[in-house]
């Protein structure tokens, strides 16, 4: 994963645009299948689908997810269809916008 950007759209929903690098280019049939947003116990909030691969340059696809109200931080992870869940995950403030990459672990 690259970069995470995100707008509050009304109370409780958020744009969220996430840029992923994966070599899709690689490992057949592997491929960058999609990305999460979670929240710090690990509750899925919301995803993003990918359909097919992307080659190995960096791209950015975007989704409207509905975040309750008090969840303050979320997590957005990449997913692959050979590996699952890995590589950076992003911590992200919703309330400083301060953002953290972390090792990503395989499951929530």
């Amino acid at each position: 994963m690259l970069k995470v950007q995100y707008e509050l759209v009304d109370q409780k929903t958020y744009r969220f645009d996430v840029t992923l690098v994966h070599d899709d280019d690689g490992e057949a049939p592997s491929f960058a299948d999609r990305w999460v947003v979670e929240d710090q116990d690990g509750n899925r909030l919301g995803e993003r689908m990918l359909l097919h691969a992307h080659g190995s340059q960096p791209f950015t696809r975007s989704a409207t997810i509905e975040i309750p109200p008090d969840v303050k931080v979320v997590i957005v992870r990449g997913h692959d269809q050979l590996h699952g869940f890995g590589g950076q995950a992003i911590v992200l403030d919703l309330g400083t916008g301060e953002a953290r990459f972390v090792q990503d672990a395989h499951e929530p």
